[in-house]
């Protein structure tokens, strides 16, 4: 009973601190609508803070967006706010990650009821021999999956954790693997959901013209320095070149003390958590290979659409399954809606980082960074400026494509005036969302990564943090030689 008290007295403390902390910061903060300036990077400060503090991201982003709002609308801040939820959630960025990201779910509980998953773990067994090679088998699928990061991410978590967790591999070190070269491949190969839509952008920003847009992304790719960074950094750290240090020293050292391969807490994000592993009768390699065929193969033919790819991978599994009496048709329903649910709370946490960017918008958080950042602008300097401002910009708010979505009409017309390579600075800005979205806590690779993989995403992200030092230590070089050289 003590312990409960002093628990809740802990939690009260803590609370204390924070309404202190906003009632300080609401009355500082300007009215709406006038330049909020460097106040404007408190949200951001004290998400960074609580969630290093609490190790609670989901409290820490509603907490990060609530202070956003306060410090916009003041007492008025409900109606903002609830209006805000409302246009998240018809958004149509988000309906399409439910739709893809929930059928996915489904993929993966279909095929694993299949016997898939397990026939895939005994094909890759008798080839990887030692943990070593399992970590490499899963660099290599990472290298095959180009087509989408989230199709890697769902899909080599979900068929290399039963592999590796045999081999005693901590969940944190296959986790980095996936996210660290999962939306690299998709900047560095120019058939991918992410090449398209970069490709979109440049047409629309006239860096290319109409319809030669993926052509001219082609142009980039040798200067998506991040993106070379972390594929090297990984492969060295798989092979041991790259020594485990920090965070990832330490979970190997638990899965040696104790044999816990998942850390604590990873069980609310795990896709999986809570289902006894049962053996498949008779399992088939058949039953993973051909759905994952299909998927990648309907995604390509189909305009690269993730969501018309992964429609097409569930009408074939019904189909495949049903009729060679795999399941049934009740069961087939059955395992569709439980993917779908097991999706849930990484969705939910995903909702809540657009709630927290949203809030930033709200007290011009990017208008800020983009304003220091230009004041630092030279021809010989743009790509290093690039990386950088972009890079913290989508470490704090998490929002992927958003991100290129604000830079590009930034980024092109400025690199014209200056007379700078706008391939570069194109491939600064991939490069930024790539390095920003690795070590952001809540961002929607972190987040899918850590529930294919069942480990907690706190210690995904902290795990993953001095890699991603790594690279983006290596990306400044490259960009600020790059700068300094003309190129």
């Amino acid at each position: 009973m003590n312990s409960k008290f002093q628990g809740y007295s802990q939690i009260m403390k803590i609370y204390g601190l924070v309404l202190i902390f906003f009632a300080i910061v609401i009355f500082i903060s300007p009215d709406y609508g006038e330049w909020f300036g460097i106040v404007s990077v408190l949200p951001a400060a004290f998400l960074i803070f609580y969630v290093f503090y609490t190790k609670r991201i989901l409290e820490s982003l509603m907490l990060g967006g609530l202070l956003g709002f306060l410090m916009a609308h003041k007492g008025g801040f409900f109606s903002p706010l609830s209006d805000t939820f409302l246009e998240i959630m018809i958004n149509e960025d988000i309906g399409w990650l439910f739709i893809v990201c929930g059928l996915m779910g489904s993929i993966i509980s279909l095929i694993e009821k299949a016997g898939g998953a397990f026939a895939f773990g005994d094909w890759v067994s008798k080839r990887a021999k030692s943990a070593k090679t399992t970590l490499i088998w899963t660099y290599i699928l990472a290298l095959i999956m180009f087509i989408d990061d989230y199709l890697a991410c769902l899909t080599i978590g979900a068929s290399m954790t039963p592999i590796t967790d045999r081999y005693k591999q901590p969940r944190e070190i296959l986790a980095y693997i996936i996210d660290s070269t999962a939306a690299p491949m998709c900047v560095l190969v120019p058939i991918s959901t992410w090449a398209i839509f970069i490709g979109k952008l440049m047409e629309q920003h006239g860096l290319a013209p109409s319809g030669q847009g993926v052509i001219y992304f082609v142009k980039t790719i040798p200067f998506n320095f991040y993106a070379w960074a972390a594929m090297i950094v990984t492969l060295l750290v798989i092979l041991g070149v790259i020594p485990k240090i920090g965070p990832m020293k330490g979970a190997f050292q638990r899965v040696a003390e104790t044999g816990v391969l998942a850390p604590p807490g990873s069980e609310k994000i795990d896709m999986r958590a809570g289902e006894d592993f049962i053996v498949p009768e008779n399992p088939k390699l058949a039953t993973f290979f051909l759905p994952i065929i299909c998927l990648v193969t309907a995604t390509i033919a189909l305009d690269v659409d993730m969501q018309k790819g992964v429609i097409t991978t569930c009408a074939f599994i019904f189909v495949y399954y049903v009729s060679t009496g795999i399941m049934s048709p009740e069961e087939y329903m059955d395992l569709l809606i439980k993917g779908i649910k097991n999706m849930l709370f990484p969705l939910f946490m995903v909702i809540l980082a657009y709630f927290f960017a949203a809030a930033c918008e709200q007290i011009a958080f990017i208008d800020f960074v983009i304003d220091v950042g230009m004041r630092f602008m030279s021809p010989a300097m743009l790509p290093l400026v690039i990386f950088i401002t972009f890079g913290i910009t989508e470490f704090v708010m998490g929002i992927s494509w958003g991100m290129y979505v604000i830079a590009m009409p930034i980024v092109i017309p400025l690199s014209a005036a200056l007379g700078a390579n706008p391939y570069i600075a194109v491939g600064a800005v991939c490069s930024a969302g790539v390095w920003g979205s690795h070590i952001c806590f809540y961002s929607d690779a972190t987040i899918l990564t850590s529930a294919a993989c069942g480990c907690d995403n706190f210690r995904h992200a902290i795990t993953q943090l001095p890699y991603g030092v790594m690279g983006m230590i290596l990306s400044i070089i490259a960009f600020f030689t790059a700068g300094q050289l003309g190129i």
